[in-house]
């Protein structure tokens, strides 16, 4: 089956829509650029102006679309259009489809031992390298985002606390650094080439990319940096920190995205109670 492809010009309305969330809602590049994406090709399939769509042909639409996933995350553009719609008084009654229930796979993480064999196996004795080797540790130390960590300068960090600010600039959050992190990083500092108020630079001195910081991560532990984020997020959960506090450190609006970790809590209280409790030893 051949998928709908985009429409030529975007209607009024959705050109309202975009202003929105671009203006009002502050949302960034990527989330705006994934909503048009949607609901452009969405347009493209109806041949109309969005506003007119039917339940019928949203779910015609959504047929397209094999991945139980890409479906919820264009029928989440759809709703948000006309979430915006409805409370614009554009229209006077929106569609009403729910997301489909989709099973969440347990994020994939490395443990403290994996991360650490790997790093050191880093040649440190060239400033790319203590640079590479701080870096991998403070992603894992703190749990942030690549674009939050390229955009760190060195006053955000004050006795041994790094202040994160959210992609949109209004929302910042501190996050404690781990000691050997923060030895690893002014280590790095102190024989660092370039003077810049950023963390994080490449061999000509600039800021560091974000690819740059993928190509490096695959590079050493053969995983994406997003894989350290939930490494860290993983580690404290199995050491017992509390979800709310966890969803603090990574910057969660929701306590739901935070709760894909519970699957790790529930298995280590599993496993806790398999190995020490009398009754989980031995057969009646």
């Amino acid at each position: 089956m051949t998928k709908p492809s985009s429409s030529s010009k975007p209607s009024a309305s959705l050109e309202a829509f975009i202003e929105y969330i671009l203006v009002v809602k502050g949302l960034g590049r990527l989330s705006i650029q994934a909503y048009q994406s949607d609901l452009v090709q969405f347009e493209g399939f109806l041949q109309k102006d969005l506003i007119l769509a039917t339940n019928e042909e949203i779910l015609s639409f959504l047929t397209f679309f094999e991945n139980p996933r890409t479906r919820n995350r264009k029928l989440s553009s759809i709703n948000a259009f006309f979430d915006f719609c409805y409370k614009s008084q554009f229209i006077y009654e929106k569609p009403k489809l729910q997301l489909a229930k989709v099973g969440q796979n347990l994020p994939k993480f490395l443990e403290y031992d994996e991360i650490m064999h790997m790093a050191n196996m880093i040649d440190k004795n060239k400033e790319m390298g203590l640079r590479d080797y701080a870096l991998i540790l403070f992603l894992y130390a703190t749990g942030c985002r690549v674009s939050e960590a390229i955009k760190a300068k060195k006053n955000d960090i004050e006795d041994g606390w790094l202040k994160i600010y959210s992609a949109k600039g209004d929302k910042q959050r501190l996050v404690p650094i781990a000691p050997k992190a923060l030895e690893s990083l002014q280590l790095y500092l102190q024989n660092r080439s370039c003077e810049s108020p950023y963390l994080w630079l490449n061999y000509q001195g600039s800021v560091l990319s974000r690819i740059s910081v993928f190509k490096m991560v695959k590079k050493y532990l053969g995983v994406s940096p997003h894989v350290l984020r939930h490494s860290f997020a993983t580690a404290l959960i199995l050491g017992g920190a509390d979800l709310r506090v966890v969803q603090e450190l990574l910057g969660h609006e929701s306590i739901t995205t935070t709760q894909i970790y519970t699957h790790l809590q529930k298995e280590d209280l599993r496993q806790s109670v398999t190995r020490y409790h009398p009754l989980s030893k031995g057969t009646i």
